[in-house]
């Protein structure tokens, strides 16, 4: 007897051998039982995941002696042709080489003939998204009213080039590509029976390459067999498939979350001079990243990220490395570089940028921290220097604790942040506005320049209606959401308004304001201070009446504060705008 592939050998007989794809075979088990069973099927989904093999079983269900049943005899002589493909009344046909218009009339001209020995005469179409137009245009009458005796099951990797008219006539199912860890049990159990001896490394390594697909797994398999014999180990996979090890991934990803670029392109050498796929070297790089981000959003759920056991240290190891943004960025990088790789000339080229470019996005400042600094240098006092690695995941700040005293709760602070400063309460409307600005301002300067254009409206109810005149109505759609709403009512509560809610509309502008200062409610009388500050008179002018001098652009290059700002975040003026 000649010999059979391990993929023929061990091909599931029956729903409940089926792996990976339990949601298409209970639905099809149920409609059996409960007689509710169509005229066309099409099934979906990428390769070696179990399509025509479903169509097999599902037609033995329906054929067998006693059926349609779901239990049936693997004896039946029935469902034994369709097993070695030899019944009459189930016709394979492979809808790449018989892709006409006259295969599918000669199909419909036949269908009408009742089935020779069974039930159903059944029709499995495989790569049917292969027919040509007129040939889908052929079968739809038949395939909307088909006698009562044929039933059609159709098999694509592409359904988006089946006709619409075509997909509404059929029950579709979408088979899944099938997870690591059910491939590497099926393939330690047909091991077992060849009384082949593999670790676990080398399952691993076997499933990965397969991406989901249990027939390329069984056929790398079958490969290995006649390659290694009866043991197989981890580096037989991967020198013959030109894989990664998961533990080269881990060292790889561990130097780019430290940013030791050097180990890193040592890494990339190794791999490229022993033949590795560079394209396949990414994605691998990739994904094990997503498991990062995954792990950084539910630790609890790593699980679900079909990795080894044995790996999952390394995770809490590297999350400590790189905060969630971080990842994020890195992730990011990778993607770009992913796409660019597949049209590069030299890969191995672009691979070390991509390495290079995942580092520095690792080590990337955002640009809240730029802009807090230069308002810290804006206010006079000197921003800490930025740190050549970014901080832990945690974003809790550290307290500095020295080790030869006990901190006193009552120590005073020696620079308090800017942002958290206290408003002095205001005696008019416009008063509060100004002095509201300013405390937005040390906070976000970006979000001021918004609102510099508005203009206080009202203040009654405990609700400080801010307007923008109608000819900066662009500028009311991109700061009326929830962040600058509840930094404003932030800084009245400062202020003493703890109650206070902010409205945004769109209200003309009275230039000039009025002589008379409108009223605003009273704050709460704050606690009482060994120097209290009188109030700020209101009959001097507010400083931004005077109009600005015009901007020099040569004065504004050469002020002491822009440099320093340069020579801190090595950056260089590609424009200046006056504010």
């Amino acid at each position: 007897m000649s010999y059979q592939v391990i993929a023929r050998k061990y091909r599931p007989q029956r729903f409940s051998d089926v792996v990976g794809q339990d949601h298409v075979s209970q639905t099809l088990s149920n409609a059996i039982r409960q007689n509710r069973i169509a005229h066309a099927y099409l099934f979906c989904g990428p390769r070696g995941t179990g399509k025509t093999t479903i169509a097999r079983i599902f037609a033995k269900c329906l054929n067998c002696s006693d059926g349609p049943k779901v239990d049936f005899d693997d004896s039946d002589p029935r469902c034994r042709e369709i097993t070695e493909g030899r019944s009459l009344d189930v016709i394979e046909i492979d809808g790449a080489s018989n892709r006409g218009i006259e295969e599918i009339r000669q199909l419909r001209d036949t269908v009408r003939y009742a089935p020779a020995t069974s039930r159903f005469k059944i029709y499995i179409i495989d790569e049917v998204h292969m027919l040509t137009k007129e040939a889908f245009n052929a079968l739809l009458k038949t395939l909307e009213e088909p006698p009562a005796h044929a039933k059609f099951m159709f098999a694509t990797t592409e359904p988006e080039k089946v006709l619409p008219t075509i997909l509404s006539r059929c029950q579709r199912f979408d088979l899944r590509r099938i997870p690591t860890t059910l491939i590497v049990q099926h393939l330690a159990r047909i091991a077992e029976l060849e009384s082949v001896k593999i670790n676990q490394d080398a399952l691993h390594a076997i499933a990965r390459g397969a991406d989901g697909g249990m027939r390329d797994a069984e056929s790398t398999l079958d490969q290995l067999i006649s390659f290694c014999g009866d043991q197989i180990e981890e580096n037989d996979v991967l020198s013959m498939f030109g894989l990664v090890a998961q533990r080269q991934i881990l060292e790889l990803s561990q130097a780019l979350l430290t940013g030791r670029l050097g180990d890193a392109l040592r890494l990339l050498d190794e791999l490229a001079r022993h033949g590795k796929d560079l394209g396949r070297l990414l994605a691998e790089l990739l994904s094990h990243f997503r498991t990062l981000l995954l792990y950084h959003l539910a630790p609890a759920e790593v699980n679900l990220t079909d990795l080894p056991e044995s790996e999952t240290n390394s995770l809490t190891e590297q999350a400590a490395l790189a905060d969630l943004p971080a990842v994020s960025r890195i992730m990011e990088t990778l993607i770009d570089y992913e796409w660019r790789l597949r049209d590069a000339p030299s890969k191995r080229i672009l691979l070390e940028i991509a390495l290079l470019k995942a580092i520095e996005a690792r080590q990337a400042v955002p640009i809240e921290d730029v802009l807090r600094q230069l308002q810290s240098l804006r206010n006079g006092s000197t921003p800490p220097a930025p740190a050549p690695k970014p901080p832990p995941p945690s974003s809790a700040k550290p307290k500095t604790v020295h080790p030869t005293s006990t901190p006193s709760p009552t120590a005073p602070t020696p620079h308090p942040a800017p942002a958290t400063a206290q408003i002095t309460p205001a005696t008019d409307l416009q008063e509060l506005w100004q002095t509201l600005l300013d405390a937005v301002g040390r906070v976000s300067p970006f979000t001021r320049s918004y609102f510099l254009e508005a203009h206080p409206v009202s203040f009654t109810n405990q609700i400080l209606t801010i307007g923008f005149d109608p000819q900066f109505s662009d500028h009311l759609e991109l700061v009326d959401n929830l962040k600058n709403r509840t930094l404003l009512q932030t800084k009245l509560k400062e202020s003493g308004y703890a109650n206070a809610q902010v409205k945004l509309v769109k209200a003309d502008n009275p230039n000039p304001i009025a002589a008379a200062p409108t009223p605003i409610p009273t704050p709460p009388p704050p606690a009482p201070r060994a120097d209290p500050t009188p109030p700020p008179s209101p009959s001097i002018p507010a400083p931004a009446a005077a109009p600005a001098p015009p901007l020099d652009k040569n004065d504004f290059k050469a002020d002491p504060l822009i440099q320093k700002a340069i020579e801190i975040f090595k950056a260089q003026i590609v424009e200046i705008r006056a504010s």
